[in-house]
């Protein structure tokens, strides 16, 4: 399971680690990942996802997931995130004539 958000596409970073004397070494910052049940309103969903803690507020600044997925770009959202943003677009396109 790779360490990358589903929402956002945040993944892990390299920098340094730096000694007293200075001494700079390798090393990683992992992005801090949280598995979270998102609700959709407009599908009556449940979706499990991996997301940062960010994303998490994001959401809620948002007003949700559905408000989320509509304003995010397909390049930054995992293959599960991408099929659910289809979904609710059909599913809206639906509701918008009727």
């Amino acid at each position: 399971m790779s360490r990358r958000c589903e929402l956002t596409g945040v993944g892990p970073m390299v920098g340094h680690n730096v000694s007293h004397s200075n001494i700079k070494t390798k090393r990683r910052f992992l992005p801090a990942l949280s598995p979270a049940t998102l609700q959709s309103d407009a599908l009556g969903q449940s979706y499990r996802l991996r997301i940062t803690n960010a994303a998490l507020r994001t959401l809620d600044f948002r007003g949700g997931l559905d408000a989320f997925l509509l304003k995010a770009g397909d390049d930054e959202l995992s293959p599960k995130a991408q099929k659910i943003k289809r979904q609710l677009k059909a599913k809206l396109a639906e509701q918008a004539p009727a």
